[in-house]
């Protein structure tokens, strides 16, 4: 069989994700693919998305049918030069074994759970070798905002994603909700895997968390990526932050949810039944009270270090939704010395909207 024919699978975001379905092809037959095209639409019970292409060529086949629910991994369609023949087009179609459903295990991505002096943080952990990328949520996320970057990354080290302190299903009785403790929790997490240097990657809160440890503990830095982050300047939409504390409902959380996307399809209904349950879980609300005071008391960022950041002399990165709607694209600007990079026709989840970018990004720095 010809090694010349590439296969489109069906990716695989997240642990949860068993199968996904393909809503919209975006290439016919006979398209030449660029790596960096979005080729289809896939939809989960968690988020819908484009699928980006990994691999260029001649798209000779589109197994996969719009409409249609398919397990991760299953041949969606074949890429090959027009000098592959059809018969060996349909050979490879005929003996490609298509997967089953997944069970709950999982050899690469493994969803973990550690007992801090904080109490309980969840984590996952991909597997890798080199020095550690450590990705680091924002406010009122979890560690699945970053579905469509852990696998990407960990090509090229390992990766480690955590749900901070009040968020996601680590411990939600936090004593003191603000910036200090959660830099600390983050701290003894690294202390507790053994993590002695890493690549930190922050997105909003979580930039600032990142850049906070890499002037409380420069030495443990190797280099800092902050996506769309909160602490270089003073500006915030604060209808953003206070609608999404306030909201109790699918009716208010929805249009609040849509500020973070570019593309405002992308606010599913398990997306917005998912937050919910979060926001009703005892302890959740007065926490989001507490560090939204903390953080952005006054109606604007109380905690500025980007001047501090550029006299670090660490790589630092910064990348920046166009169309972000929550902080400023402005601010991506403020560290002296950093590389810059906006991205078109994406919002405040820029790493959701345009992963393969940014995943680029991060690993050009590494």
């Amino acid at each position: 069989m010809s090694d010349k024919i590439t296969p489109i699978l069906m990716p695989k975001w997240g642990l949860s994700m068993k199968s996904g379905t393909l809503s919209a092809w975006h290439v016919e037959e006979g398209a030449e693919i660029v790596p960096g095209d979005e080729i289809m639409d896939i939809e989960t019970d968690k988020i819908a998305n484009a699928v980006e292409a990994s691999d260029g060529g001649l798209l000779r086949r589109r197994v996969g049918q719009e409409g249609e629910i398919y397990p991760v991994r299953a041949l969606l369609g074949l890429m090959a030069p027009e000098s592959v023949p059809d018969s060996e087009i349909d050979a490879y179609i005929d003996a490609y074994e298509m997967p089953e459903i997944e069970d709950d295990e999982d050899e690469g991505l493994v969803d973990q759970v550690v007992e801090l002096g904080i109490g309980r943080i969840r984590y996952s952990e991909r597997a890798g070798e080199g020095t550690p990328i450590v990705l680091i949520h924002g406010f009122g996320g979890d560690l699945d905002n970053w579905l469509f970057n852990m696998d990407a990354l960990a090509e090229s080290a390992p990766v480690y994603a955590l749900d901070l302190p009040g968020h996601g299903q680590s411990v939600k009785a936090v004593a003191e909700p603000g910036l200090k403790t959660l830099v600390a929790a983050v701290i003894e997490f690294l202390d507790h895997l053994d993590i002695t240097k890493a690549h930190l990657v922050g997105h909003s809160l979580g930039g600032l968390i990142a850049g906070r440890i890499a002037l409380d503990d420069s030495e443990r830095v190797q280099s800092l990526a902050l996506i769309c982050s909160a602490g270089l300047g003073a500006e915030i939409n604060l209808d953003y932050i206070d609608g999404f504390v306030a909201a109790a409902s699918r009716r208010d959380l929805k249009p609040v949810l849509r500020h973070l996307f570019a593309d405002e399809g992308l606010v599913t209904r398990s997306m917005v039944n998912d937050l919910l349950k979060f926001k009703r879980i005892d302890g959740v609300q007065a926490y989001l009270e507490s560090l939204r005071d903390d953080v952005f008391g006054g109606g604007q960022q109380s905690v500025h270090v980007a001047d501090q950041l550029g006299q670090l002399g660490i790589p630092v990165q910064v990348i920046w939704g166009a169309e972000d709607a929550i902080i400023p694209q402005a601010h991506a600007v403020a560290i002296a010395g950093a590389n810059v990079t906006i991205l078109q026709d994406a919002g405040h989840m820029v790493m959701m909207e345009r992963a393969s970018e940014v995943n680029d990004l991060i690993t050009s720095q590494l």
